[in-house]
């Protein structure tokens, strides 16, 4: 009788994740369920973690980033190369509704941890966790969080395509991706430095 007992109470338990599950999804459009699944998986990958450097995952990103960004690809007002020669068009058809959708869906998947075992990951770590005081470089912690997974409209940074990262981190060294903070706190970073932070957060 009591392993009976057992049992049931398992399956219920089973039944009750199941439906939890279920009930949260559930609130994610069904639009965005399927741009997700059937148009941005193409670049992104199944769940957004893609597999090509060329295209960033979105794995656990910040929902509010996501959403920000994919409006600032609507409206044109991310004009980076990249964002002009994949997202623009991609992004124009997308409602407000759709858009929000895709940033819970995907900032409600597994994120992709870092390696952390680059030849250069303790000089990278030492510059995400205090940054370069002779070069003006921050603590990268300081905004992005002690792990990298960023808040809010702040990106998750930690477990990124090296190769993306240290892109996305030279365009705006460059001004080629516009952001007055991001361009203070790279401008005087040495290609090295970019590699070695590339280093300690990425994941290929």
């Amino acid at each position: 009788m009591k392993i009976v007992f057992v049992v049931t109470l398992a399956t219920c338990a089973s039944v009750a994740s199941t439906l939890a599950m279920a009930e949260g999804s559930s609130t994610i459009p069904p639009a965005a369920v399927a741009e997700a699944t059937s148009v941005c998986q193409d670049c992104h990958g199944p769940q957004g973690n893609s597999v090509s450097s060329t295209f960033p995952r979105l794995n656990g990103q910040q929902a509010d980033y996501i959403e920000a960004q994919l409006k600032n690809f609507r409206d044109h007002s991310r004009s980076d190369p990249h964002a002009r020669a994949y997202m623009w068009g991609m992004a124009s058809q997308l409602d407000d509704a759709t858009i929000a959708g895709l940033a819970k869906y995907y900032s409600g998947q597994t994120p992709t941890q870092p390696q952390k075992g680059g030849a250069l990951a303790a000089e990278g770590k030492n510059i995400f966790m205090n940054g370069v005081e002779a070069q003006n470089v921050p603590a990268c912690q300081a905004c992005h969080g002690e792990h990298g997974e960023g808040n809010s409209v702040i990106p998750r940074i930690a477990g990124q395509h090296a190769n993306y990262l240290k892109t996305q981190l030279e365009a705006f060294r460059s001004t080629l991706r516009e952001s007055d903070v991001m361009h203070a706190n790279t401008k005087d970073m040495t290609d090295s430095q970019i590699e070695a932070l590339v280093s300690y957060l990425a994941n290929d």
